[in-house]
């Protein structure tokens, strides 16, 4: 095994200028990443000098047999946090053959939106909050817990320290620095209320390129729990009962927000997306009726309502915002299955576009 190790880590920077790309983009279901690597003559820094691909579209539920070629456009580089050196993880979409998105390409749209110059004027700014559940292999039970059993009820979990407590650090550690190290704007973790459950947080970014930093962000820890023979969930609810469920609060601000008098512009926001809260719930993710039950944190999925520091609410304001009179608001709604091209154009779409 040693050998073996020695092999991964080979750095092929010392002895040629090729270098590995890795094209990372969304399969079938909306939420399973796929990638496939290709070698490249030498470094590559913008995606515009990287060459289009194809995949098998019919083996990702994405094109039928008889015309299964889909096409792949480098969107955004990272650097590969596995393979280091000069070689690189490639966010793409995906295309027909005559260049229209196909209907799992959400960026496409997103890219309209966020290329809006209404949009662009205000610089819309996200910090995403991606949660999510750690798995023992083969069995699909929480990383720690008694395997059909349960741990003590919540409360000791939340941020904690100790073997007894937290579980998986080593995990979440390692996607911490991978992040960083790739480029992504990471901006913190922490253990969640159930025990086995993360999460880490994204942004400020703006614009599209807060998705791809959350979609390469997913890659990477699947990446790393696979090393681990651990499963990553992003399932919204995966336990049922007393359990808390796992979300991607998304917080936003335009510059009308962040400057002076900011906070009418925020409360202004706040009722546009109270009058859109059904198409946003449709479109906030899949099982998202399990986890918005009014209790752990939650607003009922039927009921809009926002507040000051109150966690219940499905839009949250900071007392700093509140104080300052400027500032930024979360939306508490999002899955942590979520599609954040989805979300965050969205929520653009709607606060910056829509005219009521």
């Amino acid at each position: 095994m040693s050998l073996l190790s020695d092999l991964i880590n080979l750095n092929i920077s010392e002895t040629t200028e090729k270098v590995i790309a890795e094209y990372i983009w969304i399969g079938g279901s909306g939420l399973d990443l796929r990638s496939k690597a290709r070698t490249l003559p030498g470094p590559v820094s913008d995606p515009s000098e990287l060459p289009k691909w194809n995949y098998d579209g019919s083996s990702t539920g994405q094109a039928p047999g008889e015309d299964s070629e889909v096409i792949i456009y480098p969107q955004a580089i990272f650097k590969d946090p596995f393979r280091k050196g000069n070689n690189i993880l490639v966010i793409c979409d995906a295309y027909t053959p005559a260049g229209e998105p196909i209907p799992t390409n959400k960026r496409h749209a997103a890219a309209k939106i966020f290329s809006n110059p209404d949009v662009v004027a205000e610089e819309p700014w996200y910090g995403i909050e991606q949660e999510y559940t750690l798995l023992q292999n083969h069995v699909q039970w929480p990383l720690g817990w008694p395997v059909g059993g349960f741990p003590a009820p919540q409360g000791p979990y939340y941020c904690a320290i100790g073997a007894d407590k937290a579980y998986g650090r080593e995990i979440v550690d390692s996607h911490y620095k991978a992040c960083l190290y790739a480029g992504i704007n990471v901006s913190g973790i922490n253990g969640e209320v159930m025990p086995g459950q993360w999460e880490f947080q994204v942004g400020p970014s703006v614009g599209i390129s807060a998705s791809d930093e959350i979609w390469v962000a997913r890659y990477i820890l699947e990446r790393i729990t696979e090393i681990a023979s651990v499963v990553v969930s992003f399932d919204p609810k995966p336990i049922k009962g007393d359990w808390n469920g796992a979300g991607a609060h998304t917080n936003y601000s335009t510059k009308s927000m962040r400057n002076d008098g900011g906070y009418e512009i925020i409360k202004q926001a706040i009722d546009k997306l109270g009058k859109r809260h059904k198409e946003h719930i449709a479109a906030y993710g899949e099982g998202n009726e399990r986890r918005l039950t009014g209790k752990h944190e939650t607003a009922d999925i039927n009921t809009f309502k926002w507040g000051v520091a109150n966690r219940g609410a499905s839009i949250r304001v900071g007392r700093e915002t509140e104080k300052e009179g400027k500032g930024y608001f979360e939306d508490r709604r999002p899955a942590s299955n979520m599609d954040p091209y989805v979300v965050t154009s969205m929520i653009a779409e709607t606060t910056i576009l829509w005219k009521p």
